[in-house]
Protein backbone atom coordinates (compact mmCIF):
# COMPACT_ATOMS: atom_id res chain seq x y z
CA UNK A 1 0.00 0.00 0.00
CA UNK A 2 1.46 3.67 -1.21
CA UNK A 3 1.90 6.69 1.41
CA UNK A 4 -0.88 8.36 -0.46
CA UNK A 5 -3.36 5.44 0.20
CA UNK A 6 -2.69 5.69 3.68
CA UNK A 7 -2.68 9.25 4.49
CA UNK A 8 -5.86 10.54 4.70
CA UNK A 9 -7.34 14.01 5.22
CA UNK A 10 -8.26 12.86 8.60
CA UNK A 11 -4.77 11.48 10.07
CA UNK A 12 -3.29 14.93 8.40
CA UNK A 13 -5.68 16.91 10.37
CA UNK A 14 -5.16 14.73 13.39
CA UNK A 15 -1.82 14.83 13.70
CA UNK A 16 -1.96 18.63 12.85
CA UNK A 17 -4.12 19.64 15.50
CA UNK A 18 -1.76 17.54 18.21
CA UNK A 19 1.11 19.06 17.44
CA UNK A 20 -0.56 22.64 17.10
CA UNK A 21 -2.40 22.31 20.73
CA UNK A 22 0.73 20.97 22.15
CA UNK A 23 2.89 24.69 20.60
CA UNK A 24 -0.05 26.40 22.58
CA UNK A 25 -0.02 24.84 25.56
CA UNK A 26 3.96 24.95 26.06
CA UNK A 27 3.75 28.80 25.07
CA UNK A 28 0.98 29.73 27.18
CA UNK A 29 2.05 27.19 29.81
CA UNK A 30 5.27 29.13 29.66
CA UNK A 31 4.26 31.95 30.50
CA UNK A 32 1.93 31.61 33.50
CA UNK A 33 5.00 30.29 35.26
CA UNK A 34 6.96 33.18 34.10
CA UNK A 35 4.37 35.20 35.20
CA UNK A 36 4.22 33.39 38.76
CA UNK A 37 7.86 33.51 39.16
CA UNK A 38 7.59 37.14 38.47
CA UNK A 39 4.40 37.57 41.23
CA UNK A 40 7.00 35.20 43.41
CA UNK A 41 10.43 36.99 42.89
CA UNK A 42 9.93 40.62 42.02
CA UNK A 43 12.40 43.02 40.09
CA UNK A 44 13.73 46.31 41.75
CA UNK A 45 14.45 47.46 38.36
CA UNK A 46 10.96 46.35 36.65
CA UNK A 47 7.66 48.88 36.94
CA UNK A 48 5.69 45.38 37.07
CA UNK A 49 3.66 45.34 40.29
CA UNK A 50 1.20 42.73 41.72
CA UNK A 51 -1.43 44.30 39.74
CA UNK A 52 0.15 44.26 36.45
CA UNK A 53 1.13 40.35 36.87
CA UNK A 54 -2.55 39.69 38.35
CA UNK A 55 -3.89 41.04 35.00
CA UNK A 56 -1.16 39.61 32.51
CA UNK A 57 -1.23 35.82 33.52
CA UNK A 58 -5.18 35.83 32.97
CA UNK A 59 -4.88 35.44 28.93
CA UNK A 60 -2.14 32.45 29.78
CA UNK A 61 -3.93 31.12 32.11
CA UNK A 62 -7.65 31.71 30.25
CA UNK A 63 -5.19 29.57 26.93
CA UNK A 64 -4.10 26.48 29.14
CA UNK A 65 -7.70 25.73 30.62
CA UNK A 66 -8.54 25.36 26.95
CA UNK A 67 -5.43 24.04 24.86
CA UNK A 68 -4.06 21.20 27.36
CA UNK A 69 -6.99 18.95 27.72
CA UNK A 70 -7.29 19.92 23.94
CA UNK A 71 -3.65 18.21 23.76
CA UNK A 72 -4.73 15.28 25.70
CA UNK A 73 -7.53 14.71 23.89
CA UNK A 74 -6.10 14.61 20.67
CA UNK A 75 -2.48 13.10 21.38
CA UNK A 76 -5.09 10.15 23.28
CA UNK A 77 -6.72 9.76 20.17
CA UNK A 78 -4.13 10.10 17.30
CA UNK A 79 -1.96 7.50 19.68
CA UNK A 80 -4.81 4.77 19.91
CA UNK A 81 -5.06 4.95 16.02
CA UNK A 82 -1.33 4.18 15.45
CA UNK A 83 -1.52 1.78 17.95
CA UNK A 84 -4.78 -0.08 16.18
CA UNK A 85 -3.59 0.52 12.97
CA UNK A 86 0.71 -0.17 12.71
CA UNK A 87 0.94 0.82 9.75
CA UNK A 88 0.40 4.35 10.15
CA UNK A 89 4.12 4.77 11.93
CA UNK A 90 5.31 5.38 8.53
CA UNK A 91 2.88 8.24 8.17
CA UNK A 92 5.10 11.17 6.42
CA UNK A 93 2.75 13.89 8.19
CA UNK A 94 3.53 11.96 11.13
CA UNK A 95 7.48 11.76 11.18
CA UNK A 96 7.59 14.90 10.03
CA UNK A 97 5.71 16.65 12.84
CA UNK A 98 7.75 14.12 15.15
CA UNK A 99 11.45 15.05 14.37
CA UNK A 100 10.61 19.04 13.90
CA UNK A 101 9.04 18.82 17.27
CA UNK A 102 12.36 17.27 18.61
CA UNK A 103 14.66 19.25 16.63
CA UNK A 104 12.85 22.46 17.93
CA UNK A 105 13.02 20.82 21.63
CA UNK A 106 16.99 20.35 20.92
CA UNK A 107 17.60 23.99 19.78
CA UNK A 108 15.83 25.34 22.90
CA UNK A 109 17.46 23.55 25.09
CA UNK A 110 20.85 23.72 24.06
CA UNK A 111 20.28 28.12 23.76
CA UNK A 112 18.35 27.69 26.90
CA UNK A 113 21.86 26.30 28.63
CA UNK A 114 23.82 28.84 26.49
CA UNK A 115 21.80 31.88 27.84
CA UNK A 116 22.11 30.25 31.27
CA UNK A 117 26.33 30.46 30.94
CA UNK A 118 26.19 34.13 29.23
CA UNK A 119 24.33 35.18 32.00
CA UNK A 120 26.67 33.73 34.81
CA UNK A 121 29.83 35.30 33.42
CA UNK A 122 28.36 38.42 33.00
CA UNK A 123 27.36 38.22 37.01
CA UNK A 124 23.84 39.07 36.07
CA UNK A 125 22.35 35.44 37.69
CA UNK A 126 19.35 36.09 39.90
CA UNK A 127 17.02 33.73 41.43
CA UNK A 128 14.08 35.03 38.98
CA UNK A 129 16.51 34.01 35.60
CA UNK A 130 17.51 30.76 37.46
CA UNK A 131 13.78 29.57 37.92
CA UNK A 132 12.70 30.86 34.24
CA UNK A 133 16.07 29.09 32.88
CA UNK A 134 14.90 25.48 34.61
CA UNK A 135 11.66 26.54 33.61
CA UNK A 136 12.22 26.53 29.75
CA UNK A 137 14.91 23.77 30.39
CA UNK A 138 11.86 21.56 32.28
CA UNK A 139 9.36 21.96 29.29
CA UNK A 140 11.97 21.22 26.64
CA UNK A 141 12.99 18.31 28.19
CA UNK A 142 10.30 16.77 29.14
CA UNK A 143 8.86 17.75 24.87
CA UNK A 144 11.55 15.82 23.69
CA UNK A 145 11.58 12.86 26.63
CA UNK A 146 7.85 12.05 25.85
CA UNK A 147 8.16 12.31 21.63
CA UNK A 148 11.47 10.78 21.55
CA UNK A 149 9.88 7.32 23.26
CA UNK A 150 6.58 8.23 21.25
CA UNK A 151 8.49 7.66 18.08
CA UNK A 152 10.37 4.26 19.06
CA UNK A 153 7.67 2.66 20.72
CA UNK A 154 4.26 0.65 19.60
CA UNK A 155 2.32 0.96 22.59
CA UNK A 156 0.24 4.20 24.09
CA UNK A 157 2.16 5.68 26.74
CA UNK A 158 -0.54 5.41 29.00
CA UNK A 159 0.21 1.81 28.84
CA UNK A 160 3.77 1.95 29.58
CA UNK A 161 4.55 2.10 33.87
CA UNK A 162 7.05 4.69 32.93
CA UNK A 163 5.41 6.77 30.88
CA UNK A 164 2.50 6.71 32.67
CA UNK A 165 3.52 7.90 35.75
CA UNK A 166 5.73 10.87 34.12
CA UNK A 167 2.85 11.65 32.21
CA UNK A 168 0.54 12.26 35.32
CA UNK A 169 3.57 13.81 36.81
CA UNK A 170 3.42 16.52 33.80
CA UNK A 171 -0.56 16.76 34.40
CA UNK A 172 -0.26 17.01 38.63
CA UNK A 173 2.29 20.13 37.55
CA UNK A 174 0.16 21.75 35.00
CA UNK A 175 -2.61 21.51 37.26
CA UNK A 176 -0.90 23.08 40.00
CA UNK A 177 0.11 25.88 38.12
CA UNK A 178 -3.19 26.52 36.80
CA UNK A 179 -4.33 26.52 40.33
CA UNK A 180 -2.09 28.99 41.50
CA UNK A 181 -2.60 31.33 38.54
CA UNK A 182 -6.00 31.14 39.46
CA UNK A 183 -5.31 32.23 43.00
CA UNK A 184 -3.07 34.98 42.07
CA UNK A 185 -5.42 36.34 39.64
CA UNK A 186 -7.85 36.28 42.20
CA UNK A 187 -11.91 36.12 41.60
CA UNK A 188 -14.14 37.76 39.02
CA UNK A 189 -15.96 39.57 41.96
CA UNK A 190 -12.10 40.84 43.10
CA UNK A 191 -11.47 42.13 39.25
CA UNK A 192 -14.52 43.74 39.15
CA UNK A 193 -14.02 45.74 42.68
CA UNK A 194 -10.05 46.31 41.24
CA UNK A 195 -11.81 48.08 38.01
CA UNK A 196 -14.32 49.95 39.89
CA UNK A 197 -11.11 51.16 42.17
CA UNK A 198 -8.85 52.07 38.59
CA UNK A 199 -12.08 53.88 37.82
CA UNK A 200 -12.10 55.87 41.36
CA UNK A 201 -8.21 56.76 40.72
CA UNK A 202 -8.51 57.78 37.14
CA UNK A 203 -11.90 60.44 38.48
CA UNK A 204 -9.63 61.72 41.00
CA UNK A 205 -6.47 61.93 38.99
CA UNK A 206 -9.00 64.52 36.42
CA UNK A 207 -10.43 66.37 39.40
CA UNK A 208 -7.27 67.01 40.82
CA UNK A 209 -5.92 68.26 37.35
CA UNK A 210 -9.24 70.61 37.58
CA UNK A 211 -8.30 72.12 40.84
CA UNK A 212 -4.72 72.91 39.58
CA UNK A 213 -6.00 74.51 36.59
CA UNK A 214 -9.11 76.42 38.58
CA UNK A 215 -6.07 77.79 41.08
CA UNK A 216 -3.54 79.04 37.74
CA UNK A 217 -6.65 80.82 36.70
CA UNK A 218 -8.07 82.31 39.82
CA UNK A 219 -4.83 81.91 42.14
CA UNK A 220 -7.43 80.56 44.61
CA UNK A 221 -8.71 76.98 45.03
CA UNK A 222 -12.46 76.23 44.21
CA UNK A 223 -15.07 76.12 47.13
CA UNK A 224 -15.96 72.75 46.16
CA UNK A 225 -15.96 70.30 43.37
CA UNK A 226 -19.25 71.58 41.73
CA UNK A 227 -17.59 74.82 41.07
CA UNK A 228 -15.15 73.33 38.24
CA UNK A 229 -18.34 72.41 35.97
CA UNK A 230 -17.39 73.68 32.78
CA UNK A 231 -20.05 72.75 29.99
CA UNK A 232 -17.77 75.04 27.15
CA UNK A 233 -15.08 72.64 28.32
CA UNK A 234 -16.88 69.42 28.58
CA UNK A 235 -15.70 68.50 32.23
CA UNK A 236 -18.31 67.09 34.27
CA UNK A 237 -17.01 66.69 38.26
CA UNK A 238 -17.67 62.28 38.17
CA UNK A 239 -19.04 60.37 41.01
CA UNK A 240 -18.45 57.45 42.64
CA UNK A 241 -18.96 54.82 39.75
CA UNK A 242 -20.26 52.09 42.38
CA UNK A 243 -22.26 54.43 44.37
CA UNK A 244 -22.93 57.45 42.40
CA UNK A 245 -22.22 59.58 45.39
CA UNK A 246 -19.86 62.65 44.71
CA UNK A 247 -15.95 62.36 45.99
CA UNK A 248 -15.00 64.33 48.54
CA UNK A 249 -13.25 67.66 48.24
CA UNK A 250 -11.64 69.24 51.68
CA UNK A 251 -9.80 72.88 51.77
CA UNK A 252 -6.68 72.06 54.40
CA UNK A 253 -5.64 75.71 53.76
CA UNK A 254 -4.91 78.25 50.83
CA UNK A 255 -2.07 75.73 49.38
CA UNK A 256 -3.23 72.48 50.43
CA UNK A 257 -6.55 70.25 49.65
CA UNK A 258 -7.40 66.90 49.79
CA UNK A 259 -9.22 64.22 48.09
CA UNK A 260 -11.35 61.09 49.37
CA UNK A 261 -12.81 58.47 48.00
CA UNK A 262 -13.89 54.96 49.69
CA UNK A 263 -12.04 51.98 47.96
CA UNK A 264 -13.46 48.12 47.70
CA UNK A 265 -10.22 46.91 47.74
CA UNK A 266 -6.38 46.96 48.90
CA UNK A 267 -4.37 48.50 46.47
CA UNK A 268 -2.02 45.75 44.63
CA UNK A 269 0.93 48.43 43.84
CA UNK A 270 4.22 47.13 45.58
CA UNK A 271 6.37 49.75 44.35
CA UNK A 272 6.44 52.73 47.10
CA UNK A 273 7.33 55.27 44.69
CA UNK A 274 5.21 54.37 41.80
CA UNK A 275 3.57 57.57 40.22
CA UNK A 276 0.51 58.09 38.06
CA UNK A 277 0.89 59.44 34.40
CA UNK A 278 -0.96 62.34 34.76
CA UNK A 279 -1.94 65.13 32.44
CA UNK A 280 0.26 68.84 33.36
CA UNK A 281 -1.21 71.69 33.87
CA UNK A 282 -0.28 74.34 31.51
CA UNK A 283 2.96 76.43 33.62
CA UNK A 284 3.20 73.80 36.20
CA UNK A 285 3.57 69.88 37.14
CA UNK A 286 3.10 67.50 39.49
CA UNK A 287 4.69 66.95 42.88
CA UNK A 288 7.43 63.50 42.88
CA UNK A 289 5.28 62.29 45.92
CA UNK A 290 1.88 62.30 43.94
CA UNK A 291 0.88 58.44 44.05
CA UNK A 292 -2.35 57.01 44.44
CA UNK A 293 -1.80 53.90 46.64
CA UNK A 294 -4.61 53.07 48.73
CA UNK A 295 -5.99 50.39 51.22
CA UNK A 296 -9.95 49.44 51.49
CA UNK A 297 -12.48 51.18 53.00
CA UNK A 298 -12.43 55.66 53.18
CA UNK A 299 -9.20 57.04 51.70
CA UNK A 300 -8.19 60.56 51.76
CA UNK A 301 -4.74 61.72 49.82
CA UNK A 302 -3.29 64.97 51.09
CA UNK A 303 -2.64 67.47 47.97
CA UNK A 304 -0.36 70.14 49.55
CA UNK A 305 1.48 72.23 46.63
CA UNK A 306 3.71 75.15 45.84
CA UNK A 307 2.04 78.18 44.30
CA UNK A 308 5.03 79.24 42.50
CA UNK A 309 4.80 75.87 41.00
CA UNK A 310 1.34 77.32 39.45
CA UNK A 311 1.67 80.58 38.28
CA UNK A 312 -1.25 82.42 37.08
CA UNK A 313 -2.70 81.94 33.28
CA UNK A 314 -3.20 84.85 31.63
CA UNK A 315 -4.99 84.88 27.90
CA UNK A 316 -4.76 81.05 27.97
CA UNK A 317 -7.46 78.88 26.39
CA UNK A 318 -9.44 76.22 28.30
CA UNK A 319 -7.50 72.75 28.07
CA UNK A 320 -10.08 70.28 26.73
CA UNK A 321 -9.42 66.55 27.91
CA UNK A 322 -10.02 63.60 25.40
Amino acid sequence: MTETIKTSPKDVFLHLLSILWLYVSIGSFGNLIFQIINFKFPDALSYENAAYISESLKFPLSILVVSFPLFFTFSYYVQKDVVTNPEKRELRVRKWLIYFTLSLAAVVIAGDIISLIYTYLNGEITTRFILKVLAVLGIAVSVFIYYVWYLREETMAIKNPKMRAFIYGVVLLVLGFIVAGFILAGSPQSARLRRFDDRRIADLQNIQYQILYYFQVKQKLPESISILRDVTSGFIPPNDPETNVSYEYIIDSKNAFKLCATFSAEDQSQTSNETSVMPVPVGGKFEINDVWTHSAGRVCFDRPFDPDKYRPIVNQPVPVKY
